[in-house]
């Protein structure tokens, strides 16, 4: 055990461990290629565990005809499977809830990467092995290497074969066990052509494709490393789970230390170049303290070397600690690193003996991992720190010595005062002061005036830096030492303080920029609060760039910039082509006034932001602003999937507008049009048969039905004309009773079943209306109203504080609740209502709020039953 760290199991491990509990277990059985034998391997499996006694239930078994793996499954008891109907095909797939229903402890899934058929309540079948392992079902399935999702591209690039079935990697790294099912391609090639592949017809096809010697090999390779990476990450994880100090030196893991010396980037490469001859990963990590936190310049040269190790593939961590080399030794031991790379500058002999060597110390404390010292080439004529932490100002220093020449005085004009403790104390408390306000540097000048002024002026023989007696000289030494102490120890908690106050203030700013996005809803007002917020973070010029027909377009600007040279337009269009900085301060295109960032959201490039200046931002700055952009591609695109989701709403309004529309049209243009070619056709044909009555009769039928069809066409152009504003109502003086009359006669034929009831007073004053108009409206509400009566409609009017109400009244069931808030909806019809375009009432409402009234409806009216619609409108003066 090493004396390093807590030697407690990390919580996040033993919470891994427990996440598992009530689970089920899941076994993989892994395979380069199909044809390997991983369902046979499982069956064999599975059988064996039979004979011990273990439930084991085939929940889907796929044999693809092979012999041999038929005669495994004999014995075993397999589930039904479930059919499904899909375009004219029946499919069978697995019965995930007669898999839950019927509980085994052991299930076994083959296949999977299957993508289920559509009605199936999960799209993957891993998604339903998922679910078992929820119920407490343990499952034995399996899987191919090129299916795993990571593999997917490298897989395509090896075989030229893309793979469309993948499952997250994150199943199989959370799998409870893996087992390799592994053949050498000779033996696979082998099977293949007896026929224990594919059949006959189709293996000369297959070897000329996915089954080549070299394809297989690398897909082989795939498979031993992906195992043997899991298998590690296994160990790592039972390490942390039971507290086990490593390193373990079953596999090489190395790791790259980065600080503010300059050599992070040297380093980076070194780690990289070793990693990649052992194909073996690499952690990039760095460790906050008080010292470097202080230093800018350092910050920047950390970035840029975190920035390479994620371009070469490497893992990035970062800590915090003051104990550098115990911190950097435990996460070591606990990741089990077999190798640590380190920089080491050139220094001054007196630094090394002042300060402790972090190298030395990793050489000292290592135990059982190798440090690699990685130094600065000779050439170089100065360190990193040619850009060092900056020196206080002068001032600070003057008011440190300042605070001194205060407590002097004070000692010597105040006798009482002036005792040697009281005046130590005051010189400390100056000592404090410089330290909380100006720092490290300034506390240790201030301690160093401190002592000589209190060795000069209060130590015996006063006024001489003599010392008279020993313990004098052991006071003075212990001041010193205290001050300087004191000094230090308050200017670093001073820099830490300020260093979490700056973070806290770069997280409260990115909390504010979320919630500014939150609200934006157009692509102008994201491009704005996206612009703005970098310029107030760096102080320069900004710009914001999106892709449209096939370039790039300026969206916003501040300053507002219309164009771009050519020059700064083509590093633009590199950031959006390649998704990488561009511009000044990069390795691309560095001439350009700008430098440009992409704007990504989940890996896909959506547009690129630039900002005028001569350098590329570094450090925590740079840090802030990728997460600006990071936040506003999220934005982007929820502002893309907002205007999209609109247009499939209207899309699909549209639609179910149209279908109601043309089943509408086709029944009330239909009816008409059969009553009145089917009435013609026996005039002409069968004219002599007919007598004088059902001659008339039949004319009478195709006037009607003609009215009908003039009626529904007069709707349709009343409603475009509504929608368009071009109805312009006329205002005269109506009386009632006559349109109420107009609109009875025009439906004599249809309300002939009725009886109309009409109810007006003797002094109905008219109203202010368009007479057509109006009588269109009544038209309408009577038509409505036949089609639900039983016998009785009631019209009737009266007069109420200057308006006139004109109810039309229906004896029939009545408006369900639900319904009658939808009735003057276009194109809506109940559930109870006859067939009809869905126009009527909604014409009614249109026609009605252009004449200055409105319609409302009612229902029930009268025990429960029928309906009434009552028309307001203003009240003309009597003539």
């Amino acid at each position: 055990m090493s004396d390093l760290g807590d030697p407690r199991p990390l919580p996040e491990a033993l919470l891994a461990e427990a996440g598992k509990e009530g689970h089920g277990r899941l076994k993989i059985f892994l395979g380069m290629a199909p044809g390997v034998g991983k369902t046979f391997a499982m069956l064999d499996s599975a059988r064996r565990l039979r004979l011990q006694g273990v439930e084991v239930v085939g929940g889907i078994i796929e044999t693809h005809g092979r012999a041999e793996t038929m005669a495994m499954c004999d014995g075993l008891e397999i589930l039904p499977r479930r059919r499904i109907l899909y375009r004219g095909q029946t499919l069978e797939e697995f019965d995930i809830d007669a898999a839950i229903a019927r509980k085994p402890a052991l299930l076994l899934v083959d296949e999977l990467a299957h993508t289920n058929a559509p009605d199936c309540r999960h799209p993957k079948r891993w998604q339903d092995v998922q679910e078992l392992l929820t119920a407490g079902i343990n499952v034995h399935t399996t899987l191919n290497v090129q299916h795993l999702e990571s593999l997917s591209d490298v897989v395509a690039r090896i075989t030229g074969v893309r793979v469309s079935e993948t499952v997250p990697d994150h199943v199989l790294d959370t799998a409870d066990e893996v087992a390799l099912v592994d053949l050498t391609p000779q033996e696979l090639l082998a099977r293949l052509v007896e026929g224990k592949v594919y059949a006959a017809e189709f293996a000369g096809r297959a070897r000329e494709g996915f089954f080549k010697p070299g394809s297989l090999t690398a897909l082989r390779e795939l498979a031993l490393r992906r195992v043997a990476n899991r298998v590690d990450g296994q160990m790592v994880g039972y390490m942390r789970a039971h507290a086990i100090d490593g390193p373990w030196p079953t596999s090489e893991r190395i790791m790259a230390l980065v600080g503010p010396d300059g050599l992070g980037l040297a380093v980076i490469r070194a780690a990289s170049r070793i990693a990649e001859q052992l194909k073996a990963p690499f952690i990039a990590l760095t460790v906050d303290n008080s010292t470097r936190l202080a230093s800018a310049a350092g910050d920047a040269s950390i970035a840029e070397a975190m920035a390479l190790a994620e371009r070469l593939h490497g893992h990035v961590e970062r800590l915090s600690g003051e104990d550098l080399p115990g911190e950097i030794l435990t996460y070591a031991r606990r990741n089990n690193i077999t190798q640590v790379f380190v920089g080491r500058t050139h220094s001054k002999w007196w630094r090394e003996v002042l300060r402790r060597s972090l190298v030395g110390e990793l050489i000292r404390r290592a135990d059982g991992v190798a440090i690699h010292i990685v130094s600065e080439a000779p050439e170089r004529a100065k360190p990193v720190q040619a850009a060092p932490t900056p020196w206080p100002s002068v001032t600070s220093y003057l008011t440190g010595v300042a605070s001194v020449g205060v407590v002097i005085a004070l000692g010597i004009w105040l006798p009482d005062l002036g005792t040697p403790t009281n005046v130590a104390m005051l010189f400390l408390a100056g000592v404090l002061f410089s330290a909380i306000y100006y720092g490290t540097r300034p506390a240790i000048a201030t301690a160093l005036a401190a002592f000589l002024g209190y060795n000069f002026f209060f130590t015996e023989p006063r006024f001489t830096l003599q010392v008279e007696h020993w313990r004098d000289l052991l006071a003075l030494g212990v001041f010193l030492v205290v001050a300087i102490a004191t000094g230090a120890l308050t200017g670093r908690v001073r820099n830490q303080a300020l260093a979490e106050r700056a973070r806290i203030t770069a997280l409260r700013t990115l909390f504010n920029f979320s919630k500014r996005l939150g609200g934006k809803t157009t692509i102008d007002d994201l491009g704005h609060a996206v612009v703005l917020q970098i310029h107030r973070l760096t102080g320069h010029d900004g710009i914001f760039l999106l892709p449209e027909e096939g370039d790039l377009a300026i969206r916003y600007a501040w300053p507002p910039e219309d164009t771009l040279a050519e020059g700064d337009l083509a590093a633009a269009r590199w950031t959006q082509l390649r998704g990488e900085p561009a511009g000044a301060g990069t390795g691309t295109m560095p001439s350009s006034q700008w430098h440009f960032r992409p704007l990504k959201a989940e890996g896909k490039m959506r547009g690129v932001v630039g900002l005028r200046s001569g350098a590329a931002p570094k450090g925590d700055i740079l840090a802030t602003i990728d997460s600006v952009l990071d936040q506003g591609a999220v934005a982007l695109d929820r502002i893309s999937f907002s205007a999209d989701s609109a247009s499939v709403q209207a899309m699909a309004q549209t639609d179910q507008l149209r279908g109601a529309l043309l089943s509408s049209i086709s029944h009330d243009l239909r009816t008409p049009l059969t009553s009145i070619l089917g009435a013609a056709s026996a005039l002409r044909h069968d004219l002599s048969r007919f007598t004088d009555a059902e001659r008339d009769d039949l004319l009478a039928t195709v006037e009607d039905e003609a009215q009908r069809l003039d009626r529904f066409v007069h709707n349709l152009l009343d409603m475009t004309r509504l929608e368009s504003g071009a109805l312009a109502p006329k205002r005269e003086w109506v009386d009632v009773q006559d349109a109420v009359e107009s609109a009875v006669r025009r439906l004599a034929r249809e309300l002939i079943q009725r009886q109309i009831v009409r109810d007006f007073p003797p002094d109905l004053p008219p109203v202010q209306a368009d007479p057509v108009l109006l009588e269109t409206v009544i038209v309408n509400l009577l038509d409505n109203a036949v089609k639900y009566a039983k016998g009785q409609i009631t019209i009737a009017g009266r007069a109420e504080q200057g308006r006139v109400m004109i109810s039309v009244t229906d004896d029939g069931v009545g408006v369900a609740p639900a319904i009658l808030p939808h009735l003057f909806d276009k194109f809506y019809r109940g559930t109870n209502q006859a067939a009809g375009v869905g126009l009527g009432l909604s014409i009614c409402k249109g026609l009605v709020e252009a004449m200055n009234g409105k319609i409302v409806a009612q229902s029930p009216v009268k025990h429960g039953r029928g309906a009434r619609f009552t028309i307001d409108l203003p009240a003309g003066r009597t003539p």
